[in-house]
């Protein structure tokens, strides 16, 4: 890990993290080593937790790439579904719709590609980008807040399963910063040397 960034965060804005762990992530993404090693154990992962239905994302540069991953998931079994979160406005939940490799796909807000068919879909278990974590669970994202809406008004029985998608150069030691009252840990943090219990455990 580079030692740099396991410095105290707490005196850093997580806007300074964010810009620091930038090519960090960019060139663990781009190893093919490490998102093989990563989806040994994600796969494990998901094994144990056995949803029968699973929310992701559309990459963004620096993420990993979990469509070859879902593809092969949903094809194991037929009774599977997953889904990939849609922006109906600005800064409000994500609504998250069914997805399969062969789904039309259309723009959304920032960009993102998502479902172009809004089949609704209310996922066991989410699987959220991270641009870094910390031992407790704690995800920084990009800070539009999306996941946060989300999980406060989410519209299933019971929460579902966070499971964070992240690389070990973003993990950073000190905490991300002092939890805000909003925030809430992560389930479980994979990255390629393993999968992080963090909350609820599985």
């Amino acid at each position: 890990m580079n030692p740099s960034i396991a410095r105290n965060p707490l005196a850093e804005s997580k806007k300074d993290w964010r810009i620091k762990l930038r090519e960090a992530r960019l060139a663990a993404s781009s190893d093919a080593a490490v998102s093989a090693a990563l989806t040994v154990y994600l796969d494990a992962l998901i094994s144990r937790v056995a949803p029968l239905s699973i929310g992701f994302y559309w990459p963004l540069p620096g993420e990993f790439d979990a469509r070859a991953w879902i593809a092969a998931w949903l094809a194991a079994a037929p009774s599977r579904r997953a889904a990939l979160p849609a922006i109906p406005e600005r800064h409000t939940p994500l609504h998250f719709y069914a997805w399969t490799p062969d789904a039309p796909m259309r723009e959304g807000h920032h960009g993102i590609l998502e479902p172009a068919q809004p089949l609704a879909v209310v996922p066991d278990l989410l699987l959220v980008p991270c641009v870094g974590f910390d031992r407790a669970g704690y995800r920084l994202g990009y800070g539009g807040g999306y996941y946060d809406r989300t999980l406060a008004a989410w519209p299933g029985a019971q929460p579902p399963y966070t499971v964070g998608i992240a690389y070990e150069t973003c993990r950073i030691d000190d905490g991300v910063l002092e939890p805000e009252a909003h925030d809430l840990p992560l389930d479980a943090i994979v990255t390629e040397t393993g999968a992080h219990l963090a909350h609820r455990g599985a």
